[in-house]
C-alpha cells in the first residue's frame, strides 16, 4: 500500500491496453452538443448512462443524471464517493460532448467516431477535447481505491455535456446543486499541455467573448460599373472599422481591453515559459504586443481575433457592389478586463472613430468570464510539489490557461481553488479535423494524477479547507 504501487497500477492500465480500450469504446459516442439533432442529443444522454455512470458506481460514487435547465444544453452527471465528514473534499470535472465530427474533412484512413492508432497518435473526435483526459483521471481515482482501498478524502464528479456551446446550464446547476458540489479545491483536466513531455498546471483561463459586426449600405447588390464611386462599400467600411480595433501588429487599441493585470508576480510567473517552441505553427514574432514577451501576450493579455469575415457571395463573385458585410470577431481576455463593458467599450471606440453605423450583434450564446489563482497559492503549491516528484522535478506553471473553460463556475458560484492539470498537447488538433491524443502523454498523465491524487489521501485534513 504505497505511492509507487499506485502508480504502478496506473501504468499498468496503460501498458495492458486497458486505456486505449476504454478510449475507443468512448469515442464511438458520436456526442456533438453542437448538433441540434435529436439524435446527438440521445448519445449525449447515453454517454452519461451507458459509458460513464456504471464506472462510477463500481468505485462507490453515488450519482444522477441530471437535465439540463436550458433546453439547448445536454444533460449533466454529479455523484460523490463520501468516506468521512473529517476528510477534505476534491471536485474533479470533464466533459464528455465533443464539437461537430466533420466527417469529411479528416484524411485519408481517419474518421471522427473510430480510434486509429498511428505511431505515438491515437486519432479520434474527442481523443483530445475532453475523452481522454476525464477517463485518465478517473482511472487514476480507480489505482488509488484499489491500492490504498479508499481515496483518504472525500470525492465529487461533475460530468457535462454542454461544454462546446459554452457550458450551457452549468451555471445554473451549480446554483440549484451547491450544496452536492461544495468542496475544499477542484482537481480536473482540460486544454493542453506547453510541451508534451513536461507536465502543466493552469489555475484559470481567459475569458471570450464572441460579436458580429455588421455593415448594412443598401439593399441588395448593384452593378460596380454602373454604381462604383456611387455606393458605399460596405466590406471597406468594415475593413476600416475592423483596423481601428488594432493596429497592423494586432495591438489593441480599445483603452477599456488593455488589462491592468500583468503585474510582477504574473510575470514572474510567465518568464521563461516555451510557449515558442515544440509542436504547431510557428510564432509571429512580430505579432501582438511589441512589448511583451510571447508568454507574456498568451497567457497575461487579451487578444483580438477575426474568426470569420464575409461580404456578398465568395463561392460565386459577381460584378457588384454588396449590401452587406460582416465579420465575426473575438476578444480572449484576462482578468482585469470588465466582461460587462467588453462590447460597450467597443461601441464607445467606434463611435469615436466615426463608425457608428457599424452594427455589434453579441452572440446569444454565453462564453466563459476570466479568472486567475496565485501560483503562490497553497493547494497550486501542493499540487506542483505532487507532479514534481512523479515527474523528477519538470512542470511548467500557467497563472491561467490561454483558452477558455467554464473555470468561472467553479470559482464565482462555488467559491473555490481551482486546479488544472492538461493531457493534452499544442499540436492535438482540438476542435479540427484528425484530433488525437499522444500515447506517451496519456501514459505518464496516468502516473502524475495517481499520485496527485494519492497525496491528497496521504495528507487529508492538514490540506487547505475552505
Amino acid at each position: 500500500m504505497t505511492r509507487t504501487a499506485a502508480l504502478h497500477r496506473a501504468t499498468e492500465y496503460f501498458d495492458q491496453g486497458r486505456f486505449q480500450s476504454d478510449l475507443t469504446h468512448l469515442v464511438s459516442y458520436r456526442t456533438e452538443s453542437q448538433n441540434p439533432s435529436q439524435t446527438a442529443r440521445t448519445e449525449c444522454a447515453r454517454y452519461l448512462d451507458v459509458a460513464i455512470g456504471p464506472r462510477l458506481a463500481a468505485m462507490g460514487v453515488t450519482y444522477e443524471v441530471i437535465d439540463n435547465p436550458d433546453p439547448r444544453g445536454g444533460p449533466l452527471l454529479i455523484g460523490e464517493r463520501h468516506e468521512s465528514h473529517d476528510q477534505i473534499t476534491v471536485l474533479t470535472y470533464g466533459h464528455g460532448d465533443t464539437v461537430l465530427g466533420q466527417e469529411d474533412m479528416w484524411r485519408d484512413g481517419l474518421a471522427p467516431w473510430t480510434l486509429i492508432e498511428e505511431g505515438d497518435r491515437l486519432y479520434g473526435r474527442g481523443t483530445a477535447d475532453n475523452k481522454s483526459q476525464h477517463i485518465i483521471n478517473i482511472a487514476a481515482l480507480e489505482a488509488v481505491l484499489a491500492t490504498r482501498g479508499r481515496l483518504g478524502f472525500n470525492l465529487r464528479i461533475v460530468i457535462e455535456m454542454s461544454e462546446e456551446v459554452g457550458s450551457i446550464g452549468l451555471a445554473q446547476v451549480f446554483a440549484r446543486y451547491k450544496d452536492r458540489l461544495t468542496a475544499d479545491v477542484l482537481i480536473a483536466s482540460d486544454g493542453p499541455r506547453l510541451q508534451p513531455d513536461v507536465p502543466t498546471i493552469f489555475m484559470g483561463s481567459r475569458g471570450a467573448t464572441t460579436f458580429d459586426l455588421l455593415v448594412e449600405t443598401h439593399e441588395g447588390a448593384h452593378h460596380s460599373g454602373n454604381w462604383g464611386g456611387l455606393l458605399a462599400d460596405p466590406a471597406m467600411i468594415l475593413a476600416h472599422a475592423l483596423a481601428s480595433i488594432t493596429d497592423r501588429r494586432g495591438q489593441i487599441k480599445v483603452p477599456e481591453w488593455r488589462p491592468d493585470s500583468l503585474t510582477d508576480t504574473v510575470r514572474a510567473a510567465l518568464r521563461n515559459l516555451p510557449v515558442t517552441d515544440g509542436d504547431g505553427p510557428a510564432v509571429n514574432p512580430d505579432w501582438g504586443e511589441e512589448a511583451l514577451t510571447p508568454a507574456e501576450r498568451v497567457f497575461g493579455w487579451n487578444s483580438f481575433a477575426v474568426l470569420a469575415q464575409v461580404c456578398g457571395v465568395p463561392e460565386a463573385p459577381v460584378n457588384a457592389i454588396s449590401g452587406w458585410a460582416r465579420a465575426t470577431c473575438q476578444l480572449r481576455y484576462v482578468v482585469g478586463t470588465d466582461p460587462a463593458d467588453v462590447v460597450p467599450a467597443l461601441r464607445r471606440h467606434l463611435d469615436a472613430h466615426g463608425f457608428e453605423d457599424v452594427q455589434i450583434i453579441e452572440h446569444e450564446r454565453g462564453f466563459f468570464s476570466a479568472t486567475r489563482l496565485d501560483p503562490k497559492h497553497p493547494w497550486a503549491e501542493y499540487v506542483a510539489n505532487s507532479i514534481r516528484e512523479t515527474s523528477g522535478g519538470a512542470l511548467h506553471i500557467l497563472p491561467n490557461l490561454a483558452g477558455s473553460l467554464p473555470n468561472d463556475s467553479f470559482t464565482d458560484i462555488l467559491d473555490m481553488p481551482t486546479i488544472w492539470v492538461p493531457h493534452s498537447y499544442r499540436g492535438c488538433s482540438q476542435h479540427a479535423p484528425d484530433e488525437h491524443v499522444l500515447k506517451s502523454v496519456c501514459r505518464n498523465a496516468l502516473r502524475v494524477m495517481a499520485g496527485i491524487f494519492w497525496d491528497v489521501g496521504t495528507v487529508g485534513s492538514a490540506l487547505p479547507k475552505k
